[in-house]
């Protein structure tokens, strides 16, 4: 790689570093685009040459959040599927909810942007639904005809987990231990994961 293409690609990363920073210390809609290129030492013009604007450096800062979701957390979740165990599946709810406490100062910015931006709400919707993408066992064993139930399992899913993590830990309106709630998720969810002709 030359040295203009390596100087490219490190602005890049700075940009996408320092914008991930600011959206996670003050939210979405406070953050500019002047403030990010301060932060980074260069001019709009070079921010421009990177990317549309301050949708677009978010959409690419939680695409690469997304996409590990994806493989660590449900990729994850289809070999514990596959196991049958539902002390496997609670400890799979503790992880989920750790990559969440993991990801949690990122998480707000992504919420105002899609109360803000239109295209977000696509962009959303689609991280959603490649989900299931990464659990061909769980979508196997509920056959081609209930390929659109499993899926929506999937999502309500993940929209539940999400709902529950902001009251828990962003909002504080839930009281509950991780492990507690990691019990009670998996009382709802174990049994609603399983195709119908394995349910005990």
């Amino acid at each position: 790689m030359s040295l203009r293409r390596r100087q490219k690609e490190q602005t890049r990363h700075d940009l996408l570093e320092c914008a991930k920073t600011l959206f996670a210390e003050r939210g979405y809609a406070a953050v500019t685009i002047d403030d990010i290129v301060a932060a980074v030492g260069c001019s709009r013009a070079t921010f421009y040459l990177h990317f549309t604007g301050k949708p677009e450096i978010l959409r690419r800062v939680g695409a690469e959040t997304l996409a590990q979701r994806a493989v660590a957390v449900y990729a994850d979740l289809d070999a514990v599927l596959d196991s049958g165990s539902r002390a496997e599946f609670t400890a799979w709810m503790r992880r989920a909810v750790a990559w969440f406490e993991a990801n949690q100062a990122i998480l707000p910015a992504w919420d105002e942007a899609l109360a803000l931006e239109p295209e977000f709400k696509e962009i959303a919707r689609s991280a959603v639904a490649e989900l299931p993408a990464a659990m061909p066992h769980y979508l196997k064993r509920w056959g081609p005809r209930r390929r659109h139930e499993a899926h929506l399992r999937i999502e309500l899913l993940v929209s539940q987990l999400e709902r529950f993590f902001t009251r828990w830990a962003i909002q504080g309106t839930i009281e509950s231990s991780a492990d507690e709630a990691a019990e009670v998720l998996s009382d709802i969810w174990f049994p609603a994961l399983l195709p119908p002709g394995h349910r005990g």
